[in-house]
C-alpha cells in the first residue's frame, strides 16, 4: 500500500511540474524578502494533505541548512553579526511555525489525511488519479501564464542577502549615536534622571558610569516619578538588546530575574531594599512577651488592664471580656502583623495596614524594574564601556576634528571604516584613537619601545616610562605592597623587585628604631649640686645615697 501511495504521489508531482510552465511549479509569485519568511504553495487551494506534509518537511530541512550556513558564515564587523543574528531568528521563527503546521497535519483531527490515504489506496485508485489529473489540467488552462519561483530559488535569495554588503539589507534600525549597535544612546534617559526631584545634577559621562547604581538612591525618593523613569530606561534597554542580540530569549530572562528577585526579596538581601521586621513581637510598643505563655488561659491570669495595654500596643481591638482579650492576644503569637485577620485591628490600624501592604507591593514592583535593569546592564556591559570611551573621546576633540569626523562618516560607510583587511603594522606600533598605528616618531618620543616589568605587580609589563612611573600610584602596585606588609610610600619609588623592597623596608625599620627617643640615655636630670646627668646615672646615684 505504501509503495502504491508513493507511486501515485510521484506521478501527480510530475504532472504538476509538466503543466506549471517553463520554470517548473513553485511556492511564490514574488521573491522572498530577507526580513519576512513565508512560503506558500501556488496550489494551496488544491494541494493534497500529503503534498503539504512533503512541502513542510522540505522547507524545514532547507531552513535548518540555511541556519547552519548562517552560523558558520564569516562576520568580520559588528554590522554583519547583528544582521546574521536577525536572519537566524527569522529562520527559527519560521521553522517553529512550519513544525506546528506539520504537527497539526499529522494529528489529523479532522480526519482529512486518513480519507486521502484511503482514497489513494482504495479500490478506486485509478479513478481518483484521473480525477486529480483532470483538476490539474483545468487549473493550468485557466492560469496559462502564471510562473512560480521554486523554493530553492527563494533560499538562494537568502544566500545572496547573507553575502551582500549593501546597507539596504540591514535587518535593524539604529540611530546615528548608536553606530549600528556599537554604542548606547542614553541622552534622553539622562535628562529624565536629572529632572527627578532631589536628583544630583550630573553630566552625561558621569551618568553612563553610575546610572545602574540604583541601590544608592534613598528609598524615600523612589516614588511614582522615579518608577516612570525606570520604566522608560528599561524599555530602551529591552528594545536595544532586542536589536543588538536578537537571539537572546528575553522571556526566559524575564522569568529568571523574577525568580531571583523573589528569593532575594524574602531574605532581604536585594540591593537597596533591606528587609523590614514587622512581626508582632518586634513591633514598636509590644511590651508583652508571649513566648512564656502556652495557652490563652495563662494569659487570662494577667488581668484585664495588662491585656488591654498589650493589645493597644499592637493596634488590636482591646474591648470584650477577659477571655476574649486573652484569646485575641494569644492569636498573635509567632505571627507577622500582615498575616493577622484584619478584623482584629482597630479601624485606624486596619487602614494603615492596608496602606502598608499597598506600599509593599509598589516597592516590589520598583525593585523588579531595578532587577531587570541590573541584568540588562550586565548583558550590555561592552556597549556601555565603549559608549563612555566614545563620549570622552568626542569631548576631547576640537571643533575642526569633529567636523572632519562627520565628513568622513558621511563619505565612507561603516563597512569601509571597519574593513576586514589586516592593517599594515610591521613594527607592532600601538593603535591610536582612530584605530590606526601611531607615527613612529611619536612612538620613539614617548619611549614606548622600552618595556618595564614590575615583580611586585605580578610581573606586569608597562610600555614607556610615563606608564611605568604612573603605575606606582595605581591600585595594582599598592595591592602588591600591601600583600608584602610594606607601606606604599615615596621611599619605595622605582623599586620593582620584591627582594629589594623587603631589604629597604628592613633598613628603614632599623633606622627608625635607632632614631627613636630613648629615655634611659637621653632624659636629663639635675642633682643637688646642679650637675646635669642622664636618667640612668641619676637613678644609680640615688640608689647609692650620693645625692
Amino acid at each position: 500500500m505504501d509503495q502504491d501511495l508513493r507511486g501515485w504521489v510521484t506521478t501527480l508531482r510530475l504532472v504538476q511540474r509538466r503543466h506549471a510552465g517553463p520554470n517548473g511549479f513553485l511556492l511564490h509569485q514574488s521573491p522572498l524578502s530577507p526580513a519576512s519568511l513565508s512560503f506558500h504553495s501556488p496550489f494551496d487551494h488544491m494541494e493534497t494533505i500529503l503534498e503539504q506534509q512533503r512541502r513542510h518537511h522540505e522547507e524545514r530541512e532547507r531552513l535548518m541548512d540555511t541556519m547552519v550556513k548562517e552560523e558558520h558564515g564569516k562576520k568580520s564587523v559588528l554590522r554583519e553579526q547583528i544582521n546574521s543574528d536577525h536572519r537566524t531568528r527569522a529562520l527559527m521563527e519560521r521553522y517553529m511555525e512550519v513544525s506546528g503546521m506539520l504537527l497539526d497535519l499529522y494529528e489529523d483531527k479532522d480526519g482529512l489525511r486518513k480519507e486521502e490515504v484511503n482514497a489513494l489506496s482504495g479500490p478506486n485508485e485509478f479513478a481518483e488519479f484521473y480525477t486529480r489529473l483532470r483538476q490539474i489540467k483545468e487549473f493550468h488552462k485557466k492560469h496559462p501564464n502564471e510562473i512560480y519561483v521554486p523554493m530553492s530559488v527563494e533560499f538562494e535569495e537568502l544566500a545572496k542577502a547573507r553575502e551582500s554588503t549593501d546597507e539596504s539589507q540591514n535587518m535593524a534600525e539604529f540611530t546615528d549615536e548608536e553606530g549600528y549597535g556599537k554604542f548606547l544612546d542614553l541622552h534622553i534617559c539622562c535628562m529624565r534622571f536629572v529632572n527627578l526631584k532631589g536628583a544630583e545634577k550630573i553630566d552625561y559621562v558621569t551618568y553612563l558610569s553610575t546610572f545602574d547604581q540604583l541601590f544608592e538612591i534613598p528609598r524615600e525618593r523612589k516614588n511614582t516619578e522615579y518608577k516612570r523613569y525606570l520604566e522608560f530606561l528599561l524599555d530602551y534597554l529591552q528594545d536595544y538588546t532586542d536589536r543588538v542580540k536578537p537571539l537572546l530569549d528575553q522571556n526566559e530572562l524575564h522569568g529568571k530575574i523574577q525568580m531571583d528577585l523573589e528569593r532575594k526579596w524574602e531574605t532581604g538581601v536585594f540591593p537597596g531594599w533591606p528587609k523590614e521586621t514587622s512581626s508582632a513581637l518586634a513591633h514598636s510598643g509590644a511590651h508583652l512577651d508571649l513566648s512564656a505563655f502556652s495557652s490563652w488561659e495563662e494569659l487570662a491570669s494577667l488581668g484585664l488592664d495588662r491585656l488591654k495595654s498589650a493589645l493597644m500596643a499592637l493596634g488590636l481591638k482591646c474591648g470584650g471580656t477577659l477571655e476574649e482579650r486573652a484569646q485575641r492576644l494569644f492569636s498573635t503569637k509567632g505571627k507577622s502583623l500582615d498575616l493577622l485577620d484584619p478584623s482584629l485591628f482597630t479601624k485606624s490600624k486596619a487602614k494603615s495596614s492596608k496602606g502598608s501592604s499597598r506600599d509593599a507591593e509598589r516597592n516590589k514592583e520598583i525593585a523588579f524594574l531595578e532587577a531587570q535593569i541590573y541584568e540588562y546592564v550586565e548583558i550590555l556591559g561592552e556597549q556601555r564601556q565603549l559608549t563612555r570611551e566614545n563620549v570622552q573621546r568626542k569631548q576631547a576633540r576640537t571643533g575642526g576634528e569633529r567636523e572632519d569626523e562627520e565628513e568622513e562618516h558621511f563619505s565612507d560607510s561603516d563597512s569601509d571604516e571597519e574593513s576586514n583587511e589586516i592593517i599594515y603594522n610591521p613594527k607592532n606600533l600601538p593603535l591610536g584613537w582612530d584605530g590606526k598605528p601611531i607615527p613612529y616618531w611619536l612612538y620613539k618620543l614617548h619611549g614606548l619601545n622600552i618595556n618595564f616589568t614590575c615583580e611586585i605587580c605580578g610581573n606586569q609589563t608597562y610600555r614607556g616610562p610615563k606608564a611605568f612611573q604612573r603605575h606606582f600610584a595605581e591600585w595594582r602596585h599598592a595591592h602588591g605592597m600591601r600583600c608584602l606588609g610594606i607601606p606604599n610610600t615615596a621611599h619605595f619609588a622605582n623599586i620593582t623587585h620584591i627582594e629589594d623592597a623587603v631589604t629597604l623596608w628592613a633598613k628603614l625599620k632599623q633606622s627608625k628604631a635607632e632614631e627613636r627617643w630613648q629615655p634611659d640615655t637621653e632624659e636629663e636630670f639635675e642633682d643637688s649640686s646642679g650637675n646635669v646627668v642622664n636618667r640612668k646615672t641619676f637613678e644609680d646615684l640615688k640608689r647609692q645615697g650620693l645625692l
